[in-house]
């Protein structure tokens, strides 16, 4: 017998899913607009977070769009920070309201990760 805990847990794991495909989705279409956004986009984020220490996620990528990094889709931005914190590079460290979601639970809070290696900008 399913209870409404159970279904609570399958409906987040594929509310999870379909944000994961969404991001991915919206980067793929990026690089192929632009090959070099990934890239570009890491080492900003990278850079941006250890020179702040504790920063919002959507901050940071407010951020790298006033630097010119700016997707057709901000999703894009989702699979880069995805890889940023597999990589070490950054760590989320609490959550917060989002500005875009209208104050809505689900912004993070990052810090500069373990991995301490450089990322370098793409020319």
């Amino acid at each position: 017998m399913h209870t409404d805990h159970d279904r609570v847990d399958a409906t987040l794991a594929t509310a999870l899913a379909r944000g994961l495909a969404a991001a991915s989705g919206a980067q793929a279409a990026e690089d192929q607009r632009d090959p070099l956004f990934a890239a570009r986009a890491l080492a900003f984020i990278v850079r941006h977070i250890r020179a702040k220490g504790k920063v919002s996620g959507e901050s940071t990528t407010f951020a790298a769009q006033e630097e010119g990094i700016c997707p057709k889709d901000a999703r894009a931005f989702g699979g880069v920070y995805a890889k940023a914190v597999r990589k070490g590079y950054i760590q989320v460290v609490g959550y917060c309201p989002r500005v875009r979601g209208n104050g809505t639970d689900g912004g993070r809070y990052y810090a500069p990760g373990p991995n301490k290696d450089p990322v370098e900008f793409p020319n």
